[in-house]
This record gives C-alpha cells, structure tokens and sequence, in this order.
C-alpha cells in the first residue's frame, strides 16, 4: 500500500466520524447516517477526480471504502445514543482537523500524480480538504461551516499544500513531506479553534 492511498484510507475514516457526529445532531435514522457519512467522506475526494477528469472514481475503484463506510454506519446507528454522551465538542473539533489535514495532502499530491501545474495543486488540496465538509452541512440544512463561521479552514489548507509543494520542490523525502505538511494544516485548524481566530467579516 503506498502512502497516499493509506492516507487516503485514514482521511475517509476520519471524515466518516465526521458525518457519524452530524447525523447524531440531527437524530437521523441509519439510512441519514450512512449517507451524511458518506457524502463527508468521498465528497471531496469526488470532486478532486472530477475536476482532474479521473475516471471511475476512486471510491468506485476500490469499493471496499464504500463498503467499510456502511459497515461503520451499521455499528454506528444504534449507537448514536450512546455518542451523545460520550462524544464532546472537542472530540469532533480534532476528528475534523485531522480530517482537512489528511484530505488536503491527499488532493494536492493526487493533482501533481496528475501533472497540474502547482497552484493548481494548491486548489485541489483545498477543495479535496473542505468540500466534503461542505456537502455534509448542506445535507444537514445548514449553512456550511466554512462559509459561515469566519474560521479559516480553507486557508489552513491552502498554507499547508503549498508546504508540501515546497518540500517537494527542495528534494524533501516524499513522506515527511506529506505528514509534516498533514500535521502543520491540522495544527493550524487547532490554533484557530482554541484561540477562536476569526478572518474579518
């Protein structure tokens, strides 16, 4: 297993709880768990390999992501009850910065894999990194985090990316330059969060 791919693995774990959580807000029923989860787990990923004209797509290619999701969801549902209790704020607030960390290292390496020109790469990193995110608040009728909270999630993203451009183009060994790069978007998504930094609305 390369190591993009075991990132990608973790990044739709972490987005799956992601969605798990959200679902257990809004009281859905097993069918609302697996697909609030789904969609946060493959929707950034989804659009990457759309606007990269990748075909199938990744989750279609290895659908054991898909069937591991619905077997989370199945342990899941019946357990919302129980993540009420145990699940704080916090715990969300990490499992979603570990989630924009892994996701937008996966998107921007897959976009050079694809031979996009860097800035490109730099978006594709963003966009993998929220946009399934996005998706999981539009579902759930809300106004998506990103857009509405003046949290700079995309520019944690976008720092982070072009890091592991930088590394990349300095002859950085390939692994440090994806879990440096990982763990300094995920970092900065924390800062953001315990100091509550604010871009100017």
């Amino acid at each position: 297993m390369t190591l993009i791919k075991f990132i990608e693995i973790l990044a739709i774990l972490v987005g799956a709880f992601s969605g798990f959580i959200e679902a257990r807000r809004k009281r859905m029923d097993l069918v609302g768990v697996f697909t609030v989860a789904f969609i946060t787990a493959f929707g950034g990923g989804t659009l990457r390999d759309i606007l990269l004209d990748r075909r199938p797509l990744f989750w279609v290619t290895h659908q054991e992501y898909a069937i591991l999701i619905f077997i989370l969801a199945l342990i899941a549902a019946p357990a919302i009850r129980t993540l009420r209790q145990v699940v704080s704020e916090r715990m969300i607030v990490i499992a979603d910065a570990i989630g924009l960390g892994l996701f937008s290292i996966a998107g921007v390496a897959s976009a050079l894999e694809a031979n996009m020109p860097i800035f490109i790469a730099s978006m594709m990193g963003v966009i993998t990194g929220i946009f399934g995110g996005v998706l999981r608040d539009i579902v759930c009728n809300e106004v998506p985090m990103v857009f509405r909270d003046g949290k700079p999630y995309a520019i944690c993203a976008f720092i982070g990316s072009w890091m592991y451009l930088i590394m990349k183009k300095f002859g950085a060994e390939p692994d440090l330059a994806l879990w440096s790069s990982a763990t300094v978007i995920t970092g900065l998504r924390l800062i953001t969060w315990k100091f509550d930094m604010r871009m100017g609305r």
